[in-house]
C-alpha cells in the first residue's frame, strides 16, 4: 500500500491499488485511534464514482467495528466534509474521491477535526497499520480490538450536514445574482446537485452541463480539466460567466463572457485587488506556488500587492497562509483558499467570490482579469538517473543561470524535481513561445550532454 501514501490520504486504481479491504482496514484504524478515550465521531462524504459507494460502505463498516459512530453525508464535496468536521465537532472526516482523476481511480482523503488535511504523522500510522507494523505508545498492534455489544458503532445518514454547508455558502453572498446568466460545468461529480441549488437560491439564471453522473463519467471530457466544453457553451448561449469544477469540487476555473479562460492565477489577482480596495487584504500578500505564471507576479507588483511562493501543492499554500496570517492563496489549477471562510480549496466558494467581485465592481469578468497577461510557458520533463545530481551539476546550473540572465525581468526559468517520478522538470516563461522553447531546450540539452538523462 505504501506507494499510495500521500499528503492527504490514499489513492489508487479502485479494486486494485485501493480495495474495499484497504478501506475497511483504514476505517478500523480511524475508529480505534480516535476512540481511545471516547466514542469516536466521524463524518464521511463521497463523490459520484461507482467505486465510491463500495469504499464508503467498507470504511464505514470498519469504523463501526472499532466502535465509532459514522455520519454519512453521501454525495458531497470535499470542502463540505471539511466544513462539517470543524463546525459539528467531529474527530475527523473522510472524503472518498480521486479529485480530477478518471472514474476508475479513487482515493480516501483524511481530514482532521479542524477541517484541515490530516496530519502526516497520523496518515503514517494508518500506513503502518496497513503494512502490519503499527506501533503506538510503545506497544505493537498487529490486531485492533473489535467493539462488541453496545460498543459497536452506529452508521447514520447526515444529509442535514450537507444542507448546513449549502446554507453557509448562501449566507456568505452579499449581493443578489438576479438577472445574471451563469453556466456551471459540474464535471458529473460532487457539485452536480449542490452548486446549481446555491446559485438558484441566490437568484441567478442557472444553466448546467455535465450534471448527469452515472458512476463512470466523472471528469470525462468535463469540468475544470476540460474547460473547452464550458467555453463553447458560454459563447453559444450568451452567458455572463461560467464556472467549472473538478470531481470533488475543491477547485474552480472560470470562463468570462467572451469564452476566455480565467485560471487560478487570474482569480487570485482579481479577488486580491478587490480585497485590497476594501482594506481586507490584511497582510497585502497573496500566497502562490512556484508554478504560478510570471504574468501574475508582474500584475501583482503593478497593483502594489506582495506575494509568497511555496512548493507545489495546496497543502503548502495553506500552511504558509496560516503561519503568516495571509487571507488568500492558491494554485493556477483553481485550488483557491480563503482562510476567513474555509480550511481547504473550495470551488463553489471561489465561484461565489468571483460573482461578488463582478457585482461589487459592476464589471464583467473579462475586465477584472484583464491586467494579468499570461506568459507563454514551456515545460519539459527529463527522465534522469539521479534528480539531485542532475540539478547539482555545475554546468547545468551555469546553463540555468545563463537563461535567467538572458530573460532578465521579462520572464523566468524554474528547474525542479518531480516528487514521485525520476524526472527533472525544466520550465521557462517568456513573452514569446519560440523563445520559451529554445531556452528550455538549452538546459535540457545540457542535462543530456552531461550524461544525467536515462
Amino acid at each position: 500500500m505504501g506507494k499510495y501514501f500521500g499528503t492527504d490520504g490514499f489513492r489508487g486504481k479502485a479494486g486494485e491499488g485501493l480495495t474495499a479491504d484497504h478501506a475497511y482496514q483504514i476505517g478500523r484504524f480511524l475508529g480505534w485511534y480516535f476512540g481511545r478515550t471516547h466514542r469516536a465521531q466521524i463524518v464521511v462524504g463521497k463523490d459520484t464514482r461507482r467505486s465510491s459507494y463500495m469504499l464508503e460502505y467498507a470504511i464505514s463498516a470498519g469504523m463501526a467495528a472499532s466502535g465509532a459512530d459514522v455520519h454519512l453525508l453521501h454525495v458531497t464535496t470535499t470542502p463540505s466534509v471539511s466544513y462539517v468536521a470543524r463546525t459539528d465537532g467531529f474527530d475527523c472526516g473522510v472524503m472518498i474521491s480521486a479529485s480530477h482523476n478518471p472514474f476508475y481511480d479513487n482515493g480516501i482523503k483524511l481530514i482532521n477535526g479542524e477541517g484541515e488535511k490530516m496530519e502526516e504523522s497520523v496518515i503514517a500510522l494508518v500506513e503502518d497499520y496497513l503494512d502490519g507494523k503499527l506501533e503506538l505508545d510503545g506497544q505493537p498492534w498487529k490486531e485492533l480490538p473489535m467493539a462488541t455489544e453496545a460498543q459497536v458503532g452506529s452508521i447514520v445518514d447526515d444529509t442535514a450536514g450537507r444542507n448546513r454547508y449549502m446554507g453557509y455558502l448562501i449566507s456568505l453572498a452579499v449581493y443578489s445574482f438576479k438577472g445574471k446568466r451563469v453556466a456551471l460545468d459540474c464535471a458529473n461529480g460532487s457539485a452536480w446537485h449542490i452548486a446549481p441549488r446555491i446559485f438558484e437560491a441566490l437568484g441567478a439564471q442557472v444553466f448546467t452541463i455535465n450534471t448527469n453522473p452515472d458512476g463512470t463519467n466523472i471528469n470525462l471530457n468535463a469540468g475544470s480539466t476540460h474547460i473547452e466544453g464550458l467555453q463553447r457553451y458560454v459563447v453559444e448561449n450568451k452567458m455572463d460567466v461560467g464556472f467549472a469544477y473538478d470531481g470533488d469540487a475543491d477547485r474552480c476555473l472560470a470562463v468570462d463572457e467572451n469564452g476566455k479562460l480565467v485560471d487560478g492565477d487570474q482569480i487570485m489577482y482579481l479577488y486580491a485587488c478587490y480585497m485590497k480596495e476594501r482594506g481586507k487584504l490584511v497582510t497585502n500578500k497573496v500566497v502562490t506556488t512556484v508554478m504560478s505564471n510570471f504574468g501574475l507576479y508582474k500584475a501583482l507588483e503593478k497593483a502594489g500587492i506582495g506575494y509568497e511562493k511555496t512548493a507545489v501543492g495546496d497543502k503548502y499554500v495553506y500552511e504558509n497562509m496560516v503561519q503568516n496570517g495571509h487571507r488568500i492563496g492558491g494554485e493556477q489549477s483553481g485550488h483557491i483558499i480563503f482562510t476567513k471562510y474555509a480550511r481547504t480549496g473550495d470551488g463553489i466558494l471561489t465561484s461565489l467570490k468571483i460573482m461578488e467581485a463582478m457585482l461589487a465592481k459592476k464589471l464583467p469578468l473579462s475586465k477584472l482579469a484583464e491586467p494579468v497577461t499570461i506568459y507563454p510557458q514551456v515545460l519539459i520533463n527529463v527522465r534522469v538517473k539521479d534528480k539531485k545530481a542532475a540539478q547539482a551539476d555545475a554546468d547545468v546550473q551555469a546553463a540555468v543561470e545563463a537563461v535567467a540572465a538572458e530573460l532578465g525581468n521579462t520572464g523566468r526559468i524554474l528547474v525542479r524535481e518531480s516528487g514521485t517520478e525520476p524526472l527533472v522538470r525544466v520550465m521557462v516563461e517568456a513573452p514569446d513561445q519560440e523563445l520559451c522553447q529554445a531556452l528550455a531546450q538549452r538546459v535540457v540539452d545540457m542535462i543530456k550532454q552531461k550524461g544525467h538523462a536515462i
